[in-house]
């Protein structure tokens, strides 16, 4: 102890001999002054023994040190303001602190105030700060800090709004005491600047109960640390740990040792209590941590409380340390690396290896328009040198820079007069085209005639053709084909769903992010500008409010206008004459008249049974077969799988469907033989033994070669006979296949039998080439199996047509179909001829049945003059499959035929259908408009329905004449002008059809 003392008075010799009770006091805290002591410079060290008298005290030996001093009051006062003066930070304290028993509670929302600290608040509520103010002109300047507990239900860690606290404000008398913690602070009020009070902490109060509402005044108690010894050893260490951490954390934070500097020039040397309150109020812990802190009257738990809050706060300095130095660095790398290219730079261009960006870029644009300077028009080559100058006066900073740059790369990169050249051989191109598609005679025959018009006069010109027809009848792949066939470029855009005129003339270069259009990124990305261009689903277009597409594509369009085809991007002519354009379209109807005109239609119409035959077995399975890594060995799928799968499955008039069928089959076949434990890797496995076994041996080797070519040939024979016996309609190219892979399987058997003399071997390589042979046969009647039930069922629903059933010929945009038109009497009785229709037809239809229904009254009135059949008779007409809905005209010769069947009760032929749109008069019109196919469709779907007999308009002999002959072979056509020719026709008797 008098080791501690000696020490401590060798720090503060001049306060220690003015101050001899004092002294004791500080002989006590002298251990903790000493560690701290470290911590600050001597002139901190000084103001903590100044200013140690004029703390409240709540030890038993600050209690003596204050009861020494009480003999000379007065002089210790005035000292005290001396000192006070002296520092300018010293807030005089009311001698009689002990008298406070009645204090005034201020709600403290956030933190609760520890002796020693300051804290500034703000008091909305008027009459409490009238009081406050009040309370300090009478010198009675306390008050009691009290923190304010949490709403039930609310997590103290959630950060909320202000709404707390304007509730807070609102409360008064015992509702505010509710929401109290019981223990708070005596806070000495230092200042008043309008609504804000700055508290200073002096000493622990307790509420005991309350005195006055509004504002809320309680009784308190003054709360005193309970007795402990200050030499135990667990405080001593428990204190030095909180020091050591402490001192860790002000190595890191500055601000930490101000808040040192200012706690003991106001409270006094550290002590252990003082210690703890410190640890704790500094910290940024939860408020309810520091509250249980300053609740703690236990000194050892206190310091416990404390220290486990400082760890926590040494383990956020260090984290904050680790991100500024992370940050830090990053920044120092990111300025290190902008300051070495910079130098890198200067010297480079002081040493002439490197120019500036602008010209970089300007000799870049000139290096690419040097070699197309004679074929590029004169104009453009103008608007390219003056934005190269441009280029050269603007700053890189600037926007302008970049619009000028980007222009510029367009101007450059497009291929001005650089043409491909064409290939006119018309051979090649009938090649190329049959190789690809299946028929389309019509297509095939207008592209070799676009080819012999080039070959004679030396160069081609651009032409826009557009193809016509349902889904999936290769008319985007026809595109392709064309251009493989003569040696053009391909660029496929579809204008489906279209509505912005930019996407095909471009944007005005002042907007942001503006791009050319279509063909200008055409041109760039072919390379050439005779491309042939595909725009896909013309019939499409959309209109918004960015203007009218369609009216856009009209001057790319017009072989007239695209020689100077403005784009809105670039400004300057762009010659698209040369560009071959195919458009593809569903519906011709769709499409503008305008936009119509412009182009030469070719009608695709749908394949029908023999055509998706020979697609689906030298198209469509072949390349399914390939792509799912099957060998033709292993799989057969017949013509009458094949036949059931398009008659059942696949009707559509394209082939799309049927090769997702045929791919589907193959994929269950790849699935099962997989599962049987094929595989076709044991051939590289068998290739590679051989060519270790060359390289260790070579004679031996070339010997080996000799007997595996022999063994090869005669396996390859062996198997193609097998195989031919399994299928006779395999063709050419199976059969090559066939005799390839055999080969490579087959060598692997000699060969075993030649290195390895192991019987169990040798009859597992046997196992494995029987496994190979064996055959997944895919035929009508498993073909369920593979694809499921049937979609489509038989179209013919009567054997034999009944009074007022007639079957009619319809065409959709997936082709044709057969319809009935069904009629029946509903009501009968004098003058009750009315007419119902059902099965949702449009209006054109409904007209149609009107016209039928005049015509047929017409008609009978002539053949049978008694039949008041329509007069009296409420009839109503139906067309099957409700849901579908259904318009045109061509249905009027069917609907007087089924109403004249039912008034005379006389059934029609069971192998006959019509078509025709019929007038007043009971002339026939013609079918099809614009689509010339609708005569094939409609023979496709009667053929597809069994039906020999079709009868047609006059004016649709010339389509049907064009029909391929294997369409009309086995069909009995009659072409007529009149409804008359058909009652005839319709009402014969089948013995008379049969003779004629």
């Amino acid at each position: 102890m008098l080791r501690a003392a000696a020490a401590a008075s060798a720090i503060f010799p001049a306060r220690f001999a003015a101050a001899p009770a004092v002294a004791a006091a500080a002989e006590l805290r002298s251990p903790l002054l000493r560690v701290l002591g470290t911590l600050r410079g001597g002139r901190s060290s000084v103001l903590l023994g100044r200013r140690a008298r004029f703390c409240s005290n709540s030890s038993d030996t600050e209690a003596a040190a204050a009861e020494a001093e009480a003999k000379a009051e007065d002089g210790t006062v005035a000292e005290g303001e001396a000192d006070g003066k002296a520092s300018s930070a010293i807030v005089p304290t009311n001698p009689q602190i002990e008298d406070c028993l009645s204090v005034v509670a201020l709600p403290l929302p956030h933190r609760p105030l520890f002796p020693g600290f300051y804290m500034p608040i703000y008091v909305k509520d008027q009459k409490l700060l009238q009081a406050l103010i009040e309370n300090r002109k009478r010198s009675a300047s306390y008050a009691g800090a009290f923190l304010v507990k949490d709403e039930e239900g609310t997590d103290p860690n959630i950060v909320t709004g202000s709404d707390s606290e304007k509730s807070i404000d609102d409360l008064k008398g015992e509702d505010l005491l509710k929401r109290l913690h019981e223990v708070g602070t005596l806070a000495q009020i230092t200042s008043i600047q309008g609504d804000q009070v700055v508290l200073l902490g002096h000493r622990r109060l307790r509420i005991t109960e309350m005195v006055e509402e509004d504002p809320l005044t309680v009784k308190v108690d003054h709360l005193k640390e309970k007795p402990y010894n200050k030499d135990d050893d667990v405080i001593k260490a428990t204190s030095f740990e909180v020091i050591s951490t402490l001192r860790e954390v002000l190595r890191t934070s500055s601000l930490w040792k101000d808040h040192v500097q200012t706690y003991t020039q106001h409270i006094g040397d550290f002590n252990y209590p003082r210690l703890a309150d410190f640890g704790a109020a500094i910290s940024g812990a939860n408020k309810l941590l520091c509250q249980e802190v300053l609740e703690e009257l236990d000194v050892y738990k206190r310091l416990k409380l404390t220290l486990e809050l400082v760890k926590k706060e040494m383990e956020i300095s260090k984290l904050q340390q680790s991100i500024a130095k992370a940050i830090e660095e990053k920044i120092s790398g990111d300025q290190r690396r902008y300051l070495l290219n910079e130098q890198l730079k200067a010297i480079k261009k002081e040493l002439g290896l490197e120019t500036d960006d602008k010209t970089a870029l300007s000799a870049k644009f000139r290096e690419r328009i040097e070699s197309k300077k004679d074929k590029c028009p004169p104009h453009v080559l103008q608007v390219i040198e003056e934005e190269l100058t441009k280029l050269q006066l603007l700053e890189a900073s600037s926007s302008e820079f970049n619009v000028t740059r980007n222009y510029l790369d367009w101007l450059t990169v497009l291929p001005w007069g650089n043409y491909s050249d064409e290939n006119f051989d018309v051979h090649h191109a009938q090649k190329i085209l049959d190789e690809d598609h299946y028929g389309l005679s019509d297509v095939k025959e207008r592209i070799l005639e676009f080819i012999a018009v080039g070959k004679l006069r030396g160069t081609s010109q651009g032409k826009i053709i557009c193809l016509s027809g349902p889904p999936g009848v290769g008319k985007t792949s026809i595109g392709r084909s064309i251009a493989r066939a003569l040696n053009r470029q391909f660029y496929r855009f579809s204008v489906g769903g279209l509505a912005d005129v930019a996407e095909i003339k471009g944007h005005r270069r002042t907007y942001v992010g503006a791009m050319p259009g279509k063909m200008v990124q055409c041109l760039k990305s072919v390379g050439t500008a005779n491309p042939l261009v595909l725009i896909d689903e013309i019939d499409k277009l959309g209109r918004g409010h960015s203007g009218d597409p369609a009216s856009a594509l009209l001057e790319l369009l017009d072989p007239e206008q695209n020689v100077n085809f403005l784009d809105h991007y670039l400004d300057v002519p762009i010659d698209l004459s040369k560009v071959l354009f195919v458009c593809t379209a569903n519906v011709i109807e769709m499409i503008p008249n305008p936009l119509l005109d412009r182009m030469e239609i070719i009608a695709i119409a749908g394949y029908i049974t023999d055509e998706k035959m020979h697609i689906a077995r030298d198209y469509l399975e072949k390349n399914t077969r390939e792509a799912c890594g099957i060998k033709p060995e292993q799989v057969e799928v017949t013509d009458a799988a094949l036949l059931a799968l398009i008659e059942n499955y696949c009707r559509e008039a394209g082939v799309r469907n049927l090769q997702k069928q045929i791919e589907k089959i193959y994929r269950k076949i790849a699935l099962q033989l997989v599962r049987q434990g094929v595989s076709n890797e044991p051939d590289q496995e068998a290739l590679s033994v051989t060519a270790n076994e060359e390289t260790s041996s070579g004679d031996v080797a070339a010997a080996k070669d000799e007997i595996l070519k022999d063994s090869a040939m005669e396996d390859a024979s062996v198997t193609n006979n097998i195989i031919n016996r399994a299928s006779e309609e395999a063709n050419e190219v199976n059969l090559a296949n066939e005799a390839v892979v055999h080969e490579v399987h087959t060598t692997e058997a000699p060969k075993t039998d030649s290195v390895s003399e192991d019987k169990d071997t040798d009859g597992a390589k046997e196992g494995a080439g029987d496994k190979a042979i064996e055959k997944v046969v895919v035929d009508s009647s498993n073909l369920g199996d593979f694809v499921g039930k049937p979609v489509f069922q038989a179209e013919r629903i009567y054997e034999q047509t009944p009074v007022g059933v007639v079957m009619g010929l319809a065409w959709t945009a997936m082709g044709g179909s057969t319809l009935y038109i069904e009629t029946t009497r509903v009501e009968e009785g004098e003058g009750k001829g009315a007419l119902v229709l059902t099965g949702q037809l449009g209006d054109v239809m409904k007209e149609s049945a009107q016209i039928a229904q005049t015509v047929g009254r017409a008609i009978l009135l002539e053949k049978e003059p008694d039949n008041q059949f329509f007069a009296n008779s409420k009839l109503h007409l139906h067309v099957p499959a409700g849901a579908t809905p259904k318009d045109g005209p061509s249905a009027g010769c069917t609907m007087i035929t089924s109403m004249l069947s039912l008034a005379m009760g006389n059934p029609v032929r069971k192998d006959l259908a019509m078509t025709g749109e019929v007038t007043l008069t009971g002339r026939i019109l013609p079918i099809g408009g614009k689509n010339v196919c609708q005569v094939k469709e409609k023979t496709i779907a009667a053929r597809r329905s069994a039906i020999k007999t079709l009868i047609f308009p006059s004016a649709n002999k010339r389509d049907f004449d064009e029909l391929a002959s294997n369409v009309k072979e086995g069909l009995e056509v009659h072409f007529v002008d009149t409804y008359s020719e058909i009652y005839d026709l319709a009402f014969q008797s089948d013995s008379g059809t049969e003779t004629s």
